[in-house]
């Protein structure tokens, strides 16, 4: 019995080095889709024969589903080293804990054998980690429309001061919208860092080691949920309007819904919404899973009183 928890810590590293051991294989898959969107970009800007647009829509289409199924590798990557890591947090109290029963400020059977989530302290923190995931979700999401919003605002000032943009008389100035991509990127993401980051230090300072060990397995497993749901429903979205874009969705009377009908119209909604699923908050999340369980176990001798 007391090599059970060693061979399954053991069998989880071992697991997750299988995994990293196909990464050649997954990056492949996953630029497929970026490679093929930026074919179908190319196509439309040069103008290219219709046949051409419709081979990289397939392709598109492809590559988003692709996409999806390598980020589903990643979040399972980054639970199983989470896990890991959590297991290396409960190692890392124990020998504090242990340290300080022999130095006798603290009496003995006091060690952290299991994490116990009736107690309320660790209830609340918990819901703090499940909550931290959906808060940190909104504002990735809410940056990427913030960002777009601004880049809008750019496009329709280059029209309307630069008339020769729409005869290619002028050059836009592609410039400047990156430079708003870019800093927007940088600057919209300082708040949802320092959220990641001060949440469990804070959560751990005022309830405790044993707290913040409830609030990393609580924020994983939603983590993991929350972004496997944002990876396969923004590729949903997504593939959605180019399968009516395709012209195979039809009516009850047969009747082809394709480009211009109020369908196509709520597809391109959810594809705004499914992009920023898919391509900002859903693989955030894998960072957010495994920055909780460094910094819990960076910070675990100040979690302990």
């Amino acid at each position: 019995a007391g090599q059970a928890n060693p061979g399954g810590i053991f069998g989880t590293a071992v697991a997750t080095m299988g995994m990293l051991m196909t990464t050649a294989f997954i990056l492949a898959m996953d630029t497929f889709g970026p490679i093929t969107d930026n074919a179908g970009g190319i196509a439309e800007f040069s103008h290219a024969e219709a046949g051409a647009r419709e081979i990289t829509d397939r392709l598109d289409a492809v590559g988003n589903t692709t996409k999806a199924l390598t980020k589903g590798y990643a979040i399972a990557s980054a639970s199983l080293a989470a896990f890991l890591l959590f297991s290396a947090y409960i190692d890392k109290v124990n020998l504090i804990l242990g340290n300080q029963i022999r130095a006798g400020t603290r009496p003995p059977g006091t060690l952290l054998a299991s994490v116990n989530l009736a107690d309320v302290n660790v209830f609340i923190a918990a819901l703090i980690g499940s909550m931290l995931v959906y808060f940190f979700s909104s504002l990735a999401i809410r940056a990427v429309g913030t960002t777009a919003s601004a880049i809008i605002v750019e496009v329709r000032r280059q029209f309307r001061e630069m008339p020769g943009i729409m005869d290619y008389t002028q050059r836009p100035d592609y410039a400047r919208v990156v430079d708003i991509t870019t800093r927007a990127a940088l600057r919209q993401m300082i708040v949802p860092g320092a959220v990641a980051v001060a949440t469990p230090i804070i959560v751990g300072l005022l309830l405790g080691y044993e707290a913040i060990a409830g609030m990393l397995m609580v924020g994983t497993i939603a983590g993991v949920l929350l972004a496997t749901v944002l990876n396969n429903g923004g590729g949903a979205w997504d593939n959605a309007k180019k399968y009516i874009e395709s012209g195979h969705l039809t009516d009850d009377a047969g009747n082809v819904l394709g480009k211009r009908t109020e369908a196509h119209a709520a597809a391109v909604v959810g594809d705004t919404v499914g992009d920023p699923f898919k391509d900002t908050a859903g693989p955030s999340l894998h960072v957010l899973v495994k920055l909780l369980a460094t910094i819990t176990l960076v910070m675990a001798p100040l979690f302990i009183r």
